[in-house]
């Protein structure tokens, strides 16, 4: 496997989460990002092409504005470096197309648990056409099959709504949004149905370290504590994607 592929792709990835922490941190506060990064979000002042560069341009101006000094959002070089890392790795399993294709599943699920973790928001407009693309990408020669792919889709959502339905009727109170079972559709459209379990196990068991890791720095959890369930099913389901491919080919 050459070395090139990789490079692209964590190139491209830069690009691409540079718009990814734009559409992060507007989208929630209903801010347009149709203008991306182009101006100073204290000041207002319009950036230079050299500003706009990925992660170099936040350390040669130490995280702040030339102009105002205030402090760039340290989100911005966080999910850039993230998104180059999904795509240096989709690439370097397997090449273009697929690899491409791997990649922007991977970006999509970046998003996803970055709004999940900020704002426990799983947007039907991000879950339902990556289960719809998840569907498409069956005509390419990434495994599985449509029928796995379909299976996986409707287990995913019923295995989830199931636990929440559950829990709701027995505790008369909501534990589980709604869109932790869309993403587990799209998942499951994804990965086919035989890796759901296995993504479902590695969620949680990310989740109990979550939980001890809080109990070890005074902060127990209470009732009122929310995990972000979909996070962690995205942060577990890329690695399991990047081995199904790997071992396909």
């Amino acid at each position: 496997m050459t070395a090139w592929w990789p490079a692209a792709g964590a190139l491209l990835g830069l690009i691409v989460g540079s718009f990814l922490a734009t559409v992060a941190m507007r989208w929630p506060a209903g801010r347009s990002v149709s203008r991306g990064r182009s101006a100073c979000d204290s000041c207002g002042r319009r950036l230079r092409a050299a500003e706009l560069v990925p992660v170099l341009s936040y350390a040669l101006q130490r995280g702040r504005c030339r102009t105002c000094g205030a402090a760039i959002d340290h989100r911005h070089p966080a999910i850039e470096i993230a998104a180059a890392v999904i795509g240096a790795t989709a690439l370097a399993v397997t090449p273009a197309p697929v690899g491409l294709i791997g990649a922007a599943f991977g970006w999509s699920l970046l998003l996803l648990a970055v709004l999940d973790v900020e704002h426990h928001w799983l947007p039907d407009r991000l879950t339902l056409p990556l289960a719809a693309a998840g569907l498409l990408a069956s005509l390419t020669s990434m495994p599985p099959d449509l029928l796995d792919r379909l299976i996986g889709l409707l287990a995913g959502y019923a295995s989830l709504w199931i636990i929440a339905t559950g829990y709701r009727l027995l505790r008369g109170r909501v534990g589980m949004g709604g869109g932790d079972s869309k993403l587990m559709a799209a998942l499951g459209a994804w990965l086919g149905w035989a890796l759901l379990p296995v993504v479902l196990l590695l969620g949680s068991l990310m989740g109990l370290a979550a939980v001890a890791a809080a109990r070890a720095r005074g902060r127990p959890m209470t009732r009122s504590t929310r995990l972000p369930l979909g996070a962690l099913l995205a942060v577990a389901a890329y690695p399991a994607f990047l081995v199904m491919v790997g071992t396909a080919r």
